[in-house]
């Protein structure tokens, strides 16, 4: 068992039913510490969104992620496979990429060692009078990595939980959607002035929409605005108000799911489109979302117009939320606050998200 900073007590790690339940301490969200902890307890531990198969359609493309700060390299390979591998060069740690001029061969960018796309040690230059050296033995560590719906997942902990179990029933509930048929758009990235969980308790509730957005409440039917919660994940929902809203969402042709896969994905899940949002943490005070658009057919004349619409209401919302965001965190420094309570109504999704927090945490620590 380890032994507890003084930020985090065994009493703040006890769950309550959400009718009795507080949230946990605004030191969780200010203190510097909290970070590494997080790091090592939650984001080396669960799986984490890292691209979708639209990104790299042919052999020899890669996406370079950072997930819980290890560089991590996606490949796909000749034979169309995607592969994942830490993206750190066993000589001494320097980053590999696609040889140019290549799609089967990998170089490091520092002292030019070669590897195949299964991760093999190739060639080593002006190697000749090293003695007990086997290339077998410095090969690239490969990264568990899974694909789900054409999301591609890694995982950079030493025994992933069965990703399954993370997504369980998702599929199920938002057929016959299929992700996979989507094509990667573009992407936008914002750099906010608050904690990664003030960000991910905002977007788990409907609680602050009639204030914060107000255009967004008169599209949505507030009343039967509905959370679910279940497992590693929370989902919500809500019918629209009137024709104009089911024509800006395309609603008429089906569902809108707004899932939020813990720790920190998200994906707004629209007829004919996806928006993923993945929040990563940078400081106590800090973090980045990165917002990444997928569509049916992003290259199209009639998509334009959607496109256009979809991206200029998603930055009307997250210009709201970032005002709020930043504004939740001050408050959070303040001595006058420490914690709040929860509307059972309103706010399952907070609470689901801050008792899988607890869970992580009590992991960790051996309780």
């Amino acid at each position: 068992m380890k032994a507890l900073p003084p930020f985090i007590s065994r009493s703040d790690l006890r769950q309550n039913p959400i009718e009795r339940a507080e949230t946990v301490p605004s030191a969780w969200y200010t203190e510097p510490g909290m970070k590494v902890i997080e790091r090592v307890a939650i984001f080396e531990r669960e799986w984490q969104l890292a691209g979708h198969i639209s990104e790299i359609p042919e052999p020899g493309d890669s996406l370079c992620k950072t997930i819980a700060g290890n560089p991590v390299l996606i490949i796909r390979d000749p034979a169309g496979e995607v592969r994942a591998f830490f993206n750190v060069c066993k000589h001494r740690g320097g980053p590999v990429e696609v040889k140019k001029g290549t799609t089967t061969v990998l170089q490091c960018m520092y002292h030019g060692w070669t590897y195949l796309t299964d991760g093999s040690l190739r060639g080593v230059p002006q190697w000749d009078r090293v003695d007990l050296f086997d290339k077998k033995d410095f090969g690239l560590t490969p990264v568990p990595m899974e694909i789900w719906q054409g999301l591609i997942f890694v995982n950079v902990g030493d025994s992933p939980e069965p990703f399954m179990s993370v997504v369980d029933g998702i599929s199920e509930r938002i057929a016959p959607v299929r992700l996979d048929s989507l094509k990667f758009h573009s992407k936008e990235t914002y750099h906010i002035g608050c904690n990664w969980k003030v960000y991910a308790d905002n977007y788990l509730e409907g609680y602050h929409i009639p204030i914060v957005h107000p255009e967004l409440a008169k599209l949505l039917d507030y009343r039967n605005y509905t959370t679910e919660a279940a497992g590693h994940y929370s989902l919500q929902y809500s019918p629209f108000q009137s024709s104009d809203s089911d024509n800006l969402y395309g609603a008429e042709d089906g569902e809108a799911y707004y899932y939020f896969i813990y720790p920190n994905i998200m994906l707004n899940i629209l007829p004919g489109r996806l928006q993923t949002n993945v929040i990563l943490p940078v400081d106590e005070n800090r973090c980045v979302v990165e917002f990444y658009y997928y569509y049916t057919d992003p290259e199209s004349p009639g998509a334009k117009k959607l496109i256009a619409d979809d991206k200029a209401y998603s930055e009307m919302i997250q210009q709201e939320d970032i005002e709020i965001c930043e504004t939740v965190q001050r408050g959070l420094h303040s001595k006058a606050y420490n914690k709040g309570r929860f509307s059972v109504e309103r706010e399952l999704g907070v609470y689901h998200f801050q008792s899988c927090i607890k869970n992580s945490l009590r992991r960790h620590f051996g309780l």
